[in-house]
């Protein structure tokens, strides 16, 4: 019987490779992707030459501005993102059909047994990598261990463009020395608590009593202490279909714009028809999402008397709600979102109704133009009020 190898790729800096990728002249410089620093928000990826400066994922722009004051930032482009996410899956799918994606730039591989195709699972990994270079013109790192936690782990010590593989047997001596803020699922909080109690490496942690860490801890307690030992029975599973489709958006300053908001709502509640009806489904309930200026949060939901997938009829129902949470708060607004979910196949009665026919085509119509030139290619009347931010 094959002993279990899982691996786990990563493509190294994703958001930063792509753009250096199209863009040459960006390699070797530090590069942020996020959007501008004089602009509310944070860094999604920054590139290792902008790491140096102690630049992260998640840090405000502004902050990241003050440490590297010459790097270069960037807005991002996730239309591309997710074309280059679409290759690096397609490529993956060619050495296993045992593929579950994390997200648009990880994923992991059961490829026990695979070693027969390729000589080892090492040489399998290194024949992914040089496609992925070859092919998108980015940079992965591997990690291959007996199970998920280890192998995800080892591609941080792989890091960047390596790989590295946990000899089977070996992974609880792998991983003992590291410290526990590398364990997937152990938080700044659970971290600090721990540390706090003198476990600082997940050899400690692997070492305490479990009835000692569920006192702790709780029911999460013996994951945690399998996991430190690198056990981990989780199975590699496929992708099941998503059950929301959902967009929201932070603004640059805090508003109350009736104007801006419902356009906003527009372009949001069309971003999500648009990948509704290319999944060909219908949804039967609309969600929206506000988050006021001191960060309280609402959410609302209607379900809908019969399931939709138009333009209008989401954008109407969402609008309904968006004003009922507005009505009862006065306080400005930093954060729009809306979702549909509860989904059901595209079958409808015949549309007697010529208006809602004609309607049904223009988002057809809408539809191909988008796909073909991009989605900010056709504006409606509310959304062209967006134009500049386009």
């Amino acid at each position: 019987m094959s002993i279990r190898r899982v691996m786990h790729v990563d493509l190294d800096a994703f958001f930063v490779s792509v753009e250096q990728a199209v863009r040459p002249e960006l390699k070797d410089k530090p590069v942020i992707v996020g959007g501008k620093p004089e602009r509310r928000g944070v860094v999604a990826a920054a590139s290792y030459e902008a790491r140096k400066f102690g630049i992260h994922s998640g840090m405000p722009l502004i902050t990241a501005k003050n440490l590297c004051p010459q790097a270069i930032f960037i807005e991002g482009n996730h239309q591309l993102y997710r074309e280059y996410s679409e290759k690096f899956m397609l490529i993956l799918s060619d050495f296993s059909p045992f593929l579950e994606p994390m997200g648009l730039d990880e994923a992991y591989l059961e490829v026990t047994g695979f070693e027969s195709l390729h000589g080892s699972i090492a040489e399998m990994a290194s024949k992914i990598r040089r496609r992925i270079t070859a092919e998108m013109g980015i940079n992965a790192s591997i990690g291959i261990a007996n199970s998920k936690v280890a192998a995800k782990i080892a591609t941080e010590r792989a890091k960047p463009n390596g790989q590295c593989e946990v000899p089977a047997g070996e992974e609880a001596s792998f991983l003992a020395p590291l410290d526990i803020a590398v364990m997937p699922g152990i938080g700044k909080k659970t971290e600090q608590h721990l540390k706090s109690l003198g476990i600082d490496t997940l050899g400690k942690l692997a070492a305490l009593p479990a009835s000692f860490l569920k006192s702790r801890l709780g029911a999460y307690a013996p994951y945690l202490s399998n996991a430190a030992m690198g056990i981990d029975n989780r199975p590699v599973e496929m992708p099941s279909e998503a059950k929301s489709i959902s967009r929201e958006t932070t603004f640059e300053t805090d508003t109350r714009n009736q104007t801006f908001l419902e356009a906003k709502l527009s372009y949001l509640s069309e971003k999500i028809t648009a990948t509704l009806r290319k999944r060909g489904k219908q949804a039967r309930v609309v969600q929206i999402k506000i988050r006021f200026a001191d960060f309280t949060t609402l959410t609302r939901q209607k379900h809908l008397g019969q399931p939709a997938s138009g333009n209008r009829e989401i954008f109407q129902t969402a609008l309904s709600l968006m004003n009922g949470i507005l009505d009862s708060d006065r306080q400005t607004v930093r954060l729009l979102g809306v979702g549909i979910s509860d989904f059901c196949g595209p079958e409808k009665q015949l549309e007697i109704d010529p208006a809602k026919a004609r309607l049904e085509k223009l988002d057809a119509s809408l539809d191909k133009i988008r796909q073909k030139y991009g989605f900010s290619s056709v504006q409606t009347g509310r959304t062209y009020r967006l134009k500049d931010m386009f």
